[in-house]
């Protein structure tokens, strides 16, 4: 036996690509049946009739795609358009970019998540469209910690495993979940160990992202992720943050003529 594994034609998308070599693309995608894989795209970049493959193998870009190849990074064999491009307009591409690297960075190679992939395909969706953004990540930060192994429960503490009350305080704890605060008043809200309203909580249990709730799960589920991440920022937010700033700063000077 060869020992070399080839996959038939199936959906994915990619999450990351970067040149390499002359003419050629190293990639990482997310499968349907395998999930995240790392890809040489051998000749991507070189010229045809038909055009390079390379603009096809783009972020947001529903494809059919078949690899082989018996070590971790396999060979692209085919790859087919399976529906439009999502166009992410503005800031919004900057959520794209964030929920890729997500995934790049927390998911496991040759692990399929049939759950999660779906889940993907709706947040692209999702973002795509005029609706809020904001809830639209927190759903997608939630479905993926449960997807991988590290579920946020909210309702419950993670010392006691008594149930969070609304009108209880309780920080977060790496390692351990929620803690009941016994003295609300012995840390600032916007402190490391902040606190949240067992109310709030429960709301984003529940998907209730209201405009008072966001801004705490947003805190919450940062620090949650940020468990898992390690010290590498992203580098999605260091682009948008320099994105808005740039913004800002050209605003200004408008303003100053």
């Amino acid at each position: 036996m060869s020992g070399i594994e080839r996959s038939g034609l199936q959906p994915g998308y990619v999450l990351h690509s970067r040149m390499y070599r002359d003419t050629s693309l190293l990639l990482e995608v997310f499968t349907a049946q395998q999930g995240r894989v790392s890809l040489v795209a051998r000749g991507a970049r070189r010229r045809s009739r038909k055009g390079s493959r390379a603009a096809l193998l783009q972020p947001f870009i529903p494809l059919l795609l078949s690899y082989s190849g018996r070590a971790e990074l396999k060979t692209l064999t085919a790859v087919e358009s399976a529906g439009a491009a999502l166009v992410l307009p503005g800031q919004r591409a900057y959520s794209g970019l964030y929920v890729n690297e997500l995934l790049t960075r927390l998911m496991h190679r040759y692990d399929p998540y049939p759950t999660l992939f779906a889940g993907y395909a709706s947040t692209l969706a999702a973002i795509a469209s005029p609706a809020p953004v904001d809830g639209v990540l927190r759903r997608f930060e939630l479905l993926l910690l449960d997807e991988l192994g590290y579920t946020l429960n909210l309702r419950t503490t993670g010392d006691t495993g008594e149930s969070i009350v609304p009108s209880g305080r309780y920080r977060y704890e790496m390692q351990c979940g929620l803690r009941a605060v016994a003295d609300p008043t012995s840390a600032a809200p916007d402190s490391a160990q902040a606190q949240y309203e067992g109310a709030h909580l429960l709301a984003i249990a529940a998907g209730d992202f209201n405009d008072a709730v966001l801004p705490v799960a947003k805190h919450l589920l940062r620090a949650a992720l940020a468990e898992h991440l390690g010290d590498e920022p992203l580098r999605s937010r260091e682009l948008f943050q320099l994105a808005t700033r740039t913004r800002h700063e050209l605003a200004a000077r408008r303003e100053d003529t």
